[in-house]
């Protein structure tokens, strides 16, 4: 492989859905920057890929970039994962990607699952394109600054919520956007226990109220009107 940095995509939920591509990229890599290492090690285990993983996570990614741009200009390959789906994707490997291009090193990407793409296919809002708002902030002043925002877009609005937030999201919804509103929810995406659901904010609260929700959920909020 040539050196470089390689922006690998991997599953979402269900580990057989990786390229072939990307498993040869993994394989033949001198290294494998990971989100999580435990995490990528039951991915590398079970396609028995022996490539050395280091971490490379929010908390260590500017550290991180400065070794990773070393190992490429010593003529390494460097394959860089997170958790799931494109890295630089509402999670870490944007700022070492960024960093790459300044220092001038060769970058280049293995195309993978994206679990904002999979949910906007199956929401089956997105014949106009979409809208990726990613995650809201934590604090209720930014979560209705940014909700209002999208209120009067003309394209579906798609947003990564935690399985402990998604009832408090789905009430924002109502009260900033409107209690008619029709809203996609997709819990656990291409997993055994996937959950897909489209109602209105009440009507999808209801499904989930006392359950113990697990799994990240993509949601997707279609425009007023459409």
């Amino acid at each position: 492989m040539d050196a470089g940095l390689y922006i690998v995509g991997t599953p979402i939920g269900n580990l057989g859905d990786i390229s072939f591509r990307a498993l040869e990229t993994l394989r033949e890599a001198n290294l494998i920057v990971a989100e999580d290492t435990r995490h990528t090690r039951r991915l590398t285990d079970r396609y028995e890929i022996t490539t050395h993983l280091m971490s490379c996570h929010k908390f260590n990614e500017i550290q991180r970039a400065e070794q990773i741009i070393g190992r490429i200009e010593k003529g390494e390959a460097v394959a860089m994962v997170t958790d799931s789906g494109m890295p630089g994707i509402s999670d870490p490997g944007a700022r070492v990607v960024a960093l790459c291009r300044v220092a001038g090193v060769m970058i280049t990407s293995v195309p993978g699952p994206a679990a904002v793409t999979t949910a906007v296919a199956l929401s089956g809002f997105g014949e106009q394109g979409f809208i990726f708002a990613g995650f809201l902030p934590h604090k209720s002043g930014g979560r209705k600054r940014d909700l209002e925002k999208w209120k009067d877009a003309d394209l579906p609005v798609v947003l990564y919520e935690s399985p402990y937030r998604l009832i408090k999201l789905l009430g924002e919804i109502a009260e900033h956007l409107g209690a008619e509103r029709t809203v996609f929810v997709g819990r656990e995406l291409t997993k055994k226990f996937e959950e897909l659901s489209t109602g209105t904010p009440a009507q999808i609260q209801a499904r989930y109220e006392g359950r113990n929700i697990k799994g990240e959920c993509v949601v997707v909020i279609r425009p007023e009107g459409r």
